[in-house]
This record gives structure tokens, C-alpha cells and sequence, in this order.
């Protein structure tokens, strides 16, 4: 009975050598540590897909993957902060190479890019940057020179005279904190100017007209509207059309589809443009560098350019 067991063992464990002989052929198993992947993979945790200068700029980045054999998961966090943590704690477990944040609040997303320097997965910011957390390099335009040209613009066109309104982004985000710097950079220095009004319409349309009719109720003597995007330009662009005012400088950031259209229709007066595709570009081509190893610059800027008819 010994020797019958015994031997039942010794075929068991010629079994299992022979199975974990034959599972992994010459060249079709795991890599190496330290060989570069196939194909890499890229998370992309962008703030809305609702914004069109995002929704350009995802498909900036799909193109540039498409090109460089990258695979890309993107996840929407629809400008809710904590759906964007959510969606960036998905992309570490799903074991991405390198992991692109365009943050909905700049604070806010600290703690889930602390938690991707945890997994030891590389962090580029994109648009707008992070408070805090390790992040490789950091891909935008520089806001706060855009609000500065939004400025010197609106003043121009006003002869540095009059009221004016100015339309905030997402509170916490640094987009709107930096266009919002820039600006009062310029407009500050002016005695014949003032912002009567200064207001978060979130970067969105709907809320950018509700806004602008709610200030147009208290005070309608108004030259100049500064709007910290374009979505919010043009929401306040229909407000002031509603209230039968005319000659109002509206002046708006991104240079979307629509918002050059109303430059070109006189309707808008400018906007700065940000060029979203080529941000969403450079990003995934500087993901790819990192995933390779390759030393990134910090910081990664992309002109603006000032739209105007």
C-alpha cells in the first residue's frame, strides 16, 4: 500500500513538471523584467466630456495613440472631483503604464495621483495642473499669459473705459484661478475700468447665461465680459442679447468650434486660443517617452494665439 502511494506521488509531480514545461513556449511567455512592453497602455482621467475643448482634446490624444501603437482608457469624471478620484484608482488597478489627469479641482485630485505614485505608475497633468502629489511633467498653455492677452484686448476695444464682467471657472480649478490672475494683472492698473460683477459660472453654458442674466438685473451698464472659457462666453453672449444690449465686448478662452464661429459672425468679439488636439497630442507622445524611460522636460507649453475678426 506504501509503495502504491508512493508512487501515485511521484507520477502526480512528474505530471506537474511536465504541465509547467509545457505552458510557456520559447518566446510566447512573460518578458523579461526590464524589456519594453509590446504595447503601451495610457490612462486618460479627463474632468468632462460635455466641454468641447475636452472632447477635442481626448481626440487629439486617441489620434496620437492610434499612431504610436498606444492603447488609451479613458475615464470621464464628468467635472465631479470625486467620480475623477474613482476613475484614476480604476486606471491603477488596471496596471497602466503611465496615467494623464486633466483635473476637475486641482486640490481635490491630489490625493488619488499620491495613490498612483504609490503603484509607482507615472503622472502627467494635462490643461490644468495638481496642488500636490508627484507628477513627471505637466502639459498646457500658460493660462495666466492667456488672461493677460484677454486684457489687453478688452481694453482696447473698450479705450480703457467702462464696467466689466468677469465670468469665473470651476472653483479650485487652476485653469480658472490662473486666467483669472493674469487678467487682474492687466485689468487692475486701470483706474477708468471696474469688474462690477465677478462670478463662478463653472465653465459651462447654461449656468454662464443664468449668471450673466442674474448680474444683468442689478446693473446693465456693462462694456466688457471676460469669461474664463468659451462655453461661458457664449452662455453670456445670449443673455446680453435677450436684454436688447448691443456693442458689448464678449470675450472668451479655447477658441472652440462655435466660439470662433460667433468671432467670425461679429457676434463675440475674441477668444484665446488654447489649441486642445495639440495638448492631447503632446501628452500621449510624452506618456510614451515616460513609459520608455526617456527623460521629459517639467513643463511642456503650447502656444495661444488670440482669435479675433
Amino acid at each position: 500500500m506504501k509503495r502504491l502511494v508512493k508512487g501515485f506521488a511521484v507520477s502526480l509531480l512528474g505530471l506537474s513538471m511536465l504541465v509547467g514545461c509545457t505552458t510557456q513556449a520559447p518566446g510566447t511567455g512573460d518578458k523579461a523584467a526590464g524589456d519594453k512592453k509590446e504595447q503601451i497602455t495610457v490612462g486618460l482621467a479627463i474632468s468632462t466630456q460635455s466641454n468641447p475643448f475636452f472632447v477635442t482634446l481626448k481626440e487629439g490624444a486617441e489620434k496620437a495613440a492610434q499612431e504610436n501603437n498606444i492603447k488609451l482608457v479613458t475615464v470621464d469624471a464628468q467635472d465631479d472631483p470625486a467620480k475623477q478620484i474613482s476613475g484614476i484608482e480604476d486606471l491603477i488597478q488596471r496596471q497602466v503604464d503611465v496615467i494623464l489627469v486633466n483635473p476637475t479641482d486641482s486640490a481635490a485630485v491630489v490625493s488619488a495621483i499620491k495613490s498612483a505614485n504609490h503603484a509607482n505608475i507615472p503622472v502627467i497633468t494635462v490643461d490644468r495642473s495638481a496642488e500636490g502629489g508627484e507628477v513627471v511633467s505637466h502639459v498646457a498653455s500658460d493660462n495666466v499669459e492667456g488672461g493677460r492677452m484677454a486684457a489687453k484686448y478688452l481694453l482696447e476695444k473698450i479705450g480703457k473705459q467702462g464696467n466689466i464682467v468677469e465670468l469665473e471657472g470651476i472653483p479650485g480649478s487652476s485653469a480658472a484661478r490662473e486666467r483669472g490672475k493674469g487678467f487682474h494683472e492687466i485689468i487692475d492698473k486701470e483706474k477708468g475700468v471696474k469688474v462690477v460683477a465677478k462670478q463662478p459660472a463653472d465653465f459651462d453654458r447654461a449656468k454662464g447665461m443664468s449668471v450673466m442674466e442674474n448680474i444683468l438685473q442689478g446693473n446693465k451698464d456693462i462694456k466688457a465680459v471676460f469669461a474664463h472659457n468659451d462655453e461661458m462666453a457664449l452662455g453670456a453672449l445670449k443673455a446680453i442679447q435677450a436684454a436688447g444690449l448691443k456693442d458689448v465686448v464678449v470675450v472668451g478662452f479655447d477658441a472652440t468650434d462655435d466660439a470662433v464661429a460667433a468671432v467670425k459672425e461679429g457676434r463675440m468679439s475674441a477668444t484665446v486660443a488654447q489649441k486642445p488636439e495639440l495638448i492631447g497630442k503632446q501628452a500621449v507622445e510624452l506618456a510614451k517617452k515616460v513609459a520608455n524611460g526617456e527623460k521629459v522636460e517639467k513643463n511642456v507649453p503650447v502656444e495661444l494665439e488670440l482669435i479675433k475678426k
